[in-house]
């Protein structure tokens, strides 16, 4: 059972800089991938990225590629999100996820019903 929690959210103006990161509680080993989703309010939650984790290889849909940045830390368990020059429309709930084990099956890490452990997410706001 893995458990995750995401801190480093908060209120920051448009164009500032900030650091999510992911704790887990259980060990993720044969973890497929771990990703971030946001969710505005009325919106459906949206792929942010997404991290191989063994490998490291690393996945963004076109919309966030350049801004956002996905890394992990194995060792340690947990996973950040570095989001730069932030826009108003960067704001809502991000949340970080974890995919079940790669020796199960394949993913499609762009998908939020791929994911089996979800954090209780984090609130960026970004004011103009």
């Amino acid at each position: 059972q893995v458990q995750l929690v995401e801190s480093g959210g908060g209120l920051v103006q448009a164009g500032g800089s900030l650091r999510l990161s992911c704790a887990a509680s259980g060990r993720l080993t044969n973890t497929y991938a771990m990703g971030w989703f946001r969710q505005a309010p009325g919106k459906e939650r949206e792929f942010v990225a997404a991290i191989m984790w063994i490998g490291g290889a690393t996945q963004y849909p076109d919309s966030m590629k350049g801004r956002f940045t996905i890394s992990k830390d194995n060792a340690k368990n947990t996973m950040h999100l570095q989001i730069n020059g932030l826009k108003p429309e960067d704001t809502a709930v991000y949340y970080c996820a974890a995919t079940g084990s790669l020796l199960e099956r394949d993913y499609d890490v762009r998908f939020s019903g791929e994911y089996d452990y979800w954090g209780q997410g984090t609130q960026v706001t970004v004011s103009s």
